[in-house]
């Protein structure tokens, strides 16, 4: 006889299959809508753009819903399946569910329902009676009331990571950003202070920089699930934090795959040591996310290429020793095919001169959160980078380069979206603990703790599908879209966490001097850089209706 856990999995399991039946149904029908002669085509792309990102949207529910799925039969497997891992499955689906029957949230005022994506509705009653039983007995009040009992003493369910190494660097980073990060972060963030040398100088001695760089230059090798374990636990303590080895992320990645080996030679080992840090300078003023219509120049002057132009949103630009620059050097050309990826080596600013190069300079862009690196815009009039600098030593080669290390920025955003959604849903817990009102705590009004409760199951639900990309990338797949299907989900739910979490604080959220109100303006900038929700779901729709390689 099966245990009730094995009935509740296989139940779920059974509800996925309906959800892929629904899912190919929405294929099926916005493929109708945008492809001509088997291709997609671009203007019907654009012209439908509603039912595409609704159908983005949809498949990020299904593998989200695929990964849950998948983390419930680890957690049977290893003994861990009780009660709270039971209820997290349990509201997961029958929430998620509903919503792909009943209507997505593509944005707070944009609703998508199934005859939006042109499912026909013989498909979508077929899916609706095959999960009538897991909708109705799913995100209930009860189970909601149950969930945020189990967890009120700050135990969210097992992680599942099967893995000891990760579950061992997960303890680490926690301990290090509760002892060190957490206690001074609003402080920096109130103040708009760098984040404080010594903490970055720590984080160089734990290997924080060279994660993933390749144990022959120096780094750890420890792969991308190691960094999404290690980024989210200390976003959770300070999104800052959490974002230092970002721009080392990147810088790395685009050297050990369009370097050529002196290059890897002479910058891998410091990128990973943290004795170097880079800052990523691709944004321009009015391009956007159309890094193809980059105007920035360089212009070959015997052994070294002179820039020319302005950049904008360059974080951690004024403390940073290397700048990966992208810039057009091919005049001639009009869109990304003139780009090419410079390594421009800089002096390190200071408060007083924060941009000490010839032919450079800076101004800051002031912003609501995300502070402790700062924000610049970044002029240049002949700024010198040597020849030998030139990534690949190659020239027009730097859009692809860049191209080729989305999938990793992107899981470390999803990583860093996790880590500040799980902060919020701890805030918004403690408060609610402690604060009394009408003669008791409020965690026990059931629209403060029904909150609490679908914080902790969404937030496992990012964390569970981010993992999954990250996994993805270290068995060397393909994984832009599952890439940005993490970014996607984990955005919407740090943003989602940390304003239902000022809520619960009230009045009191709105006021700088609590934590929360640092959060909620950390997490509105996740669901725009790395690519905004819109670009992300239109880059996953596109690779889904295209055959891929």
């Amino acid at each position: 006889m099966k245990r009730d856990g094995d009935a509740q999995i296989d139940e779920c399991g059974a509800a996925l299959g309906a959800a892929e039946a629904l899912l190919a149904a929405a294929r099926a029908g916005v493929s109708g809508l945008v492809m001509r002669d088997g291709r997609v085509d671009p203007a019907l792309l654009d012209r439908e753009q509603f039912a595409v990102h609704a159908f983005a949207w949809a498949a990020t529910y299904v593998e989200a819903l695929r990964q849950m799925h998948g983390w419930a039969m680890r957690c049977r497997d290893g003994g861990s399946f009780g009660e709270l891992e039971a209820l997290l499955l349990q509201v997961a689906f029958g929430e998620y569910c509903a919503q792909l029957s009943g209507g997505l949230a593509l944005s707070q005022v944009e609703m998508a329902r199934p005859a939006d994506m042109a499912i026909p509705d013989s498909a979508a009653e077929s899916f609706r009676r095959a999960t009538t039983p897991i909708v109705a007995n799913g995100n209930t009040a009860a189970a909601r009331q149950r969930l945020a009992e189990l967890i009120a003493d700050g135990h969210f369910g097992d992680t599942a990571l099967d893995d000891e190494t990760l579950a061992m660097v997960r303890d680490q980073f926690r301990r290090f950003s509760d002892e060190q990060v957490a206690p001074h972060c609003h402080e920096w963030h109130k103040h708009d202070l760098l984040i404080p040398i010594e903490i970055i100088e720590q984080l160089s001695e734990l290997g924080v920089f060279g994660l993933t760089v390749p144990d022959a230059y120096g780094g750890l090798d420890l792969g991308k699930a190691a960094m999404c374990v290690v980024t989210e636990e200390l976003a959770r303590g300070y999104i800052g934090v959490g974002s230092l080895g970002t721009r080392s992320e990147i810088a790395a990645e685009l050297i050990r795959l369009g370097g050529t080996e002196a290059q890897k030679e002479k910058w891998l080992p410091r990128i990973a040591s943290g004795e170097i840090l880079p800052t990523a300078v691709f944004t321009e003023p009015g391009t956007g996310s159309d890094l193809g219509a980059l105007k920035t120049r360089a212009v070959r002057d015997g052994g070294v290429y002179r820039i020319f132009g302005a950049k904008t949103w360059i974080t951690h630009a004024a403390r940073s020793d290397i700048m990966t620059l992208l810039v057009r050097t091919n005049p001639d050309a009009t869109d990304h095919r003139g780009l090419s990826m410079f390594i421009a080596e800089k002096p390190r600013g200071t408060d007083g001169d924060p941009f000490p190069a010839p032919g450079m300079s800076g101004t800051e862009i002031r912003v609501l959160g995300y502070r402790g690196m700062k924000e610049y815009e970044l002029g240049f009039d002949g700024f010198e980078v040597p020849a030998e600098n030139l990534l690949g030593e190659s020239e027009g080669e730097g859009f692809r380069q860049l191209m080729a290390t989305f999938e990793s920025a992107r899981i470390q955003t999803a990583a860093r979206a996790v880590g500040v959604a799980q902060n919020a849903l701890e805030l918004g817990l403690s408060y609610a603990r402690d604060r009394i009102q009408f003669g008791r705590p409020i965690v026990q009004f059931p629209r403060v703790s029904g909150k609490l409760a679908w914080m902790a199951v969404e937030t496992r639900i990012a964390r569970q599908i981010t993992l999954f990309a990250a996994r993805e990338k270290d068995s060397d797949r393909r994984c832009d879209i599952e890439a940005g299907m993490a970014k996607l989900l984990a955005a919407r739910v740090a943003w989602a966490n940390a304003d239902n979490a000022l809520q619960i604080h009230g009045g009191n959220g709105y006021a700088e001097e609590y934590e929360i109100s640092r959060v909620l303006c950390d997490a509105r900038i996740l669901n725009i850089f790395e690519g905004a929700a819109e670009i992300q779901a239109q880059v996953i729709a596109r690779g889904l209706l295209s055959p891929r390689n």
